[in-house]
């Protein structure tokens, strides 16, 4: 027999709280607090910890102190699955959150078939713009004394806070300590911002109501689904609600101990119901398909989203439970008084594990099927029923039919669509936007023919880079190949020097994906390259994924945006809009309009799989209105602080920074 005693480890354990740890200081809850979690073996891992992902840097403005940073490569913490969880030692903390950060990157990779990016930073040299890799996310565990934990894009780091309780009632103790970087919730809800900032850095500009929202739902949804992972809390509630998990429990709640700290009486969000203050008990939230046209705030407009696809979890999970609840029952349908049997908590368990998995996979993998700008909820159910439509083509559990309802009695429906059917909902492909575009005349059945012969040259676009697609592929190495194939897409569609030519293919493809790149088309307040309108490749990524028949599939996902500025003063933006080339170039907007679309290339094949277009194109003057009526405060409340300053902004003439939205949003944290 051969050993390879050299061989490392596939991965590490490592303790953590499940919840937080209010958890801890209640009997009942006490014994399910503390898990130990299994992450990815990071071979160079130093203190900190540091390693390939995030580094956490354990500095404490306020006390002026630099924490000792722990090291888990140390014999003792190898052997004992790292430090046992305490409120009170910092080194615990920096465990804490690198585990939780790690867990959910790997939602992130199992899903998009992909290493995780964080955004790029964006840095002046030589009078140019350029972008700079960054390897890691910084963490710290103790940035702020304040009621507020961030993601910063501008940092490129999380920034928890804590605070003293100054509350006395039975669940709070006045002058104990609030840590933030304690509770799993809130660190899974930060380390999503910031990944899905990686994909979506777009996604900081709101431009509708949804956008910030969206941020806040998307981040709440990733959190909340990583408790069902979680066995021992999973059976716990489990039983403790006889497998009714449409009533109160701690499966749907985010950051309990932070919600009573603040004095909600509950957690922070709730994706099933609320605390009533006058009763002192939570109550069910039931449906509301109004609730789109009343909510605007964006913690409680991205509340719906969560409600709708946590429904939607449950339908799939009533709908998988029923035949053990019919034979618990003997076909009654009501289980009898007293706990439910340990096998059937654990089947239920089970099943529950598997639908909550399933959904946090589905919604994962419908960032790589959003539009790169502008998103809406409405945009996100057509990239989940897409997403889900290549990677399982029968749909036996009928998840795709259960979202549509869900989302349909919450009221949420894409813009433009005439049918909330699966094939109403799924975006094109590229053969259909082709056809579409003949009928309409914009192209004719030669030209689309012709368009056929340039899948060569998109093959010749990624063709040399495709060794390092993998899981296992250096990030820096990557994130380099795939700059190249976004300059050599980029040159593709504008013929190389930025130069419109009519017989050139790429202008052909430009119609496809809804870029303007005619200068007799473009209004002059497009940016521009030259004379040409500019094409920006947001970014191009690879995304290898196996659908449930076995079958592996590696996608190219290119976002494509361009920018137009825009005035809030509507005679100003007309003016702009008429000037002539040979005018001195119009000062800088009060906004930006972007549009753009995303698409998906089959490497194998490389046709257009798919083709996610903004509503509206660069030259579209109703989208740019929309969006001016929106900052402007017109279209109804913007959401929150950080949007009520682009209406003041507005007033005052002066453009808003967007460095720090989440700093913002989360100040003071809101439900």
């Amino acid at each position: 027999m051969n050993l390879n005693m050299d061989a490392l480890p596939s991965h590490r354990r490592l303790r953590i709280m499940a919840v937080d740890p209010s958890l801890a200081s209640t009997l009942e809850t006490s014994k399910i607090n503390e898990i130990v979690a299994v992450v990815k073996w990071e071979k160079d891992l130093e203190e900190g910890p540091v390693g390939e992902y995030i580094e956490v840097v354990d500095y404490d403005p306020a006390s002026g102190v630099f924490y000792k940073p722990i090291d888990l490569d140390a014999p003792k913490l190898l052997a004992e699955d790292g430090l046992r969880p305490s409120e009170s030692n910092p080194q615990f903390h920096q465990q804490m959150v690198y585990t939780v950060a790690m867990t959910t990157i790997h939602h992130f990779e199992k899903a998009l078939g992909r290493v995780v990016f964080w955004s790029n930073r964006w840095e002046f040299e030589n009078g140019k713009i350029n972008d700079q890799f960054v390897r890691r996310l910084r963490i710290y565990p103790h940035a702020l004394r304040d009621q507020n934990a961030y993601y910063s894009p501008d940092k490129k780091a999380l920034l928890f806070g804590y605070f003293p309780v100054m509350r006395k009632d039975s669940k709070n103790t006045p002058g104990t300590l609030i840590f933030t970087c304690l509770s799993h919730d809130i660190i899974a809800h930060e380390v999503t911002h910031a990944l899905l900032d990686g994909v979506h850095p777009r996604f900081n500009e709101p431009t509708n109501p949804d956008v910030h929202a969206f941020h806040e739902a998307f981040s709440d949804i990733v959190a909340l689904f990583q408790h069902f992972s979680y066995q021992s809390v999973l059976e716990h509630e489990i039983q403790k609600t006889r497998g009714n998990l449409e009533t109160e429990t701690l499966l749907s709640q985010l950051a309990q101990q932070f919600g009573l700290a603040i004095g909600r009486g509950s957690a922070l969000r709730d994706a099933l119901g609320e605390f009533d203050h006058e009763s002192g008990k939570w109550r069910p939230r039931k449906p509301n398909p109004h609730a789109m046209d009343e909510v605007f705030q964006a913690h409680a407009r991205g509340g719906i989203l969560v409600a709708a696809i946590f429904r939607a979890f449950l339908l799939i999970y009533r709908s998988r439970t029923a035949d053990l609840f019919r034979i618990a029952t003997q076909g009654t349908g009501e289980l009898p008084d007293g706990a439910i049997h340990p096998d059937l908590t654990r089947r239920l368990a089970r099943e529950a594990s598997k639908c909550a998995d399933r959904v946090l996979q589905m919604c994962i993998r419908a960032i790589d099927y959003c539009p790169p700008v502008d998103v809406t909820f409405g945009d996100f159910l057509r990239g989940v029923i897409t997403a889900d439509l290549d990677v399982a083509p029968e749909d036996e559990g009928g998840y795709r039919l259960v979202f549509i309802q869900a989302f349909r009695e919450w009221g949420i429906h894409p813009r433009g669509v005439t049918s909330m059917s699966i094939e109403g909902l799924v975006w094109p492909s590229g053969r259909e936007v082709m056809e579409d575009l003949v009928d309409s005349r914009e192209m004719t059945n030669k030209t689309v023919d012709e368009m056929g012969k340039e899948k060569g040259r998109l093959s010749d676009l990624y063709s040399s880079y495709l060794a390092q697609w993998n899981l296992s592929g250096d990030r820096f190495g990557i994130w380099k190949n795939m700059k190249t194939v976004g300059k050599e897409v980029r040159k593709w569609l504008a013929d190389g020097d930025g130069i419109y030519h009519r017989d050139y293919h790429g202008d052909f493809y430009a119609k496809v994906f809804g870029l303007v790149v005619d200068p007799e088309v473009a209004p002059p307040t497009v940016n521009r390259s030259g004379s040409a309108p500019s094409i920006e490749i947001h970014s191009v990524r690879p995304a290898i994924r196996r659908n449930l028949d076995g079958e592996v599939r590696t996608d190219l996902v290119i976002e494509i945006t361009q920018t137009r500025q825009g005035y809030f003063d509507r005679e100003e933006q007309a003016v702009h809009d008429e000037r002539k080339e040979s005018d001195r170039r119009s000062p800088k907007g009060d906004f930006s309009y972007r549009a753009g679309c995303t698409i998906l290339i089959d490497v194998a094949t490389q046709e257009v799989r798919r083709v996610i277009r903004t509503t509206g194109d660069i030259a579209d003057d109703e989208q740019l209105d929309r969006v001016r009526r929106f900052l402007l405060g017109e279209t109804g409340a913007s959401g929150n602080s950080f949007d009520a300053g682009l209406a003041m902004s507005a007033r005052s003439r002066k453009p808003v920074s967007h460095n720090e939205p989440f700093a913002m949003l989360h100040q003071p944290f809101e439900s």
